[in-house]
Formats: structure tokens, C-alpha cells, sequence
């Protein structure tokens, strides 16, 4: 079994690359779940809308950071380690390091807070690999304007930000990384998805967690 996340800026490319991985382990017959944050429960599907609604009052960024961490402690012990004990792999588009990103990094809010409240609401758990698509602000802002215009669907709330809210985002998940190598995997998301694919398969047969 394995943990593994994905982290970056919007449009980064995190549900190709989890599309293409999970047919790889289709393939090789090993048993994954697909989730995400917020969300990947029924509550943590209704405090989604809430987070990402830019129709309603906006909470302040101390409640903005308490639902995140809500919505995580429900998926932790609802979904992630349930999984996780049957062997099967987990995949999550976003964890608790979205949490230091987009609260401490995006909000100002004390690294220290956010990592406490991290540490309540996963009861530990951390992932075994979290995997950063790293695109600058102007590449993400580039992609989602396509994606409206191919789609319809409009920024939610958080993608509305500033360019320097993003900005700061990106600069903390970058640092998170540097700070731990071991446990992160940076791929240059400008790479086609095939091409991300095949160093994330590298890193993954390197750790023995896949065969060759």
C-alpha cells in the first residue's frame, strides 16, 4: 500500500497525472481509492461547497482554516486509514500540506497554527509521498481561462484570488518540498502528463513500492 498526494497550483495538471497513474495500477491489478480535498466524504462534500461557494458571505481565514481541517478529520477516518489498513493504495488531490500552502502561505496565517491543527485532524497520519506539480501563477491563471473557455465553468472562490495569493501559495508548497526532500517529489508541470508519468512511475519503483 501506499499514500500518496498531490499538491500544486490550479490547472497544474494533478487529475491527469492521477488519471494516467491510477491505468497504470489498474493494470498492474493493485487496489487503489481515488479522493480529494476538501471533501472525499458526504460532510466533507457539503463543507466543499461552503470553502469554494463565492456566492455567500466569505468566512474569515481563521473559520476558512477550521473548515478545511474538519472536512480532513472526517476523511481520515472515514476514508484514508480504512483503506490504507485493507492494503489498498490511496490517492488524494490535496492534503494537509494544502492546509500550510493556502492558510499560512495564502492567508498569513502562523505556520505553527496550521501545523498543529494539521496534527489534530490527521491523529498523525502523514502521506508516504506527496507529489508537487509546480507551474508559475501566469501558466495556472493561463490554464484556467482555458478551461472556463472550453468548459463554462467558472474560478471558484479560492482560484479568484490575487496572483499574489497564489504567488505565496506556490512559494510555501516549493518550500515545504526543499524541507523535505525525502518525502516530496517535484515535477516541472510544463512536462506532458506522459512525461510526469514516467518519472512519478521512477520514484515509485526506486522506493520498492512497484515492481519494474
Amino acid at each position: 500500500m501506499a499514500f500518496l498526494v498531490f499538491e500544486g497550483l490550479d490547472g497544474s495538471g494533478k487529475s491527469s497525472l492521477m488519471r494516467v497513474l491510477e491505468s497504470e495500477l489498474s493494470r498492474r491489478r493493485v487496489i487503489y481509492h481515488h479522493t480529494r480535498e476538501p471533501g472525499g466524504t458526504p460532510l466533507g462534500e457539503e463543507i466543499r461547497k461552503i470553502l469554494l461557494c463565492k456566492g455567500m458571505s466569505n468566512p474569515v481565514p481563521r473559520a476558512e482554516l477550521l473548515l478545511y481541517q474538519a472536512s480532513r478529520a472526517q476523511h481520515v477516518d472515514e476514508v484514508i486509514k480504512p483503506r490504507l489498513a485493507k492494503g489498498e493504495w490511496v490517492l488524494s488531490d490535496r492534503f494537509s500540506a494544502s492546509s500550510v500552502a493556502f492558510q499560512a502561505g495564502g492567508r498569513a496565517i502562523s505556520d505553527q497554527d496550521v501545523l498543529t491543527l494539521n496534527q489534530f485532524a490527521t491523529a498523525g497520519l502523514t502521506p508516504d509521498l506527496t507529489i508537487l506539480l509546480d507551474i508559475p501563477v501566469e501558466e495556472s491563471r493561463r490554464r484556467q481561462a482555458h478551461r472556463t473557455a472550453q468548459t463554462g465553468e467558472a474560478s471558484d472562490r479560492i482560484e479568484s484570488e490575487m496572483d499574489e495569493f497564489h504567488e505565496r501559495v506556490r512559494q510555501s508548497f516549493l518550500k515545504q518540498a526543499a524541507q523535505d526532500k525525502k518525502n516530496w517529489l517535484v515535477l516541472d508541470a510544463y512536462q506532458s502528463t506522459e512525461e510526469m508519468l514516467s518519472v512519478l512511475l521512477k520514484a515509485l519503483k526506486d522506493r520498492q513500492w512497484l515492481g519494474s
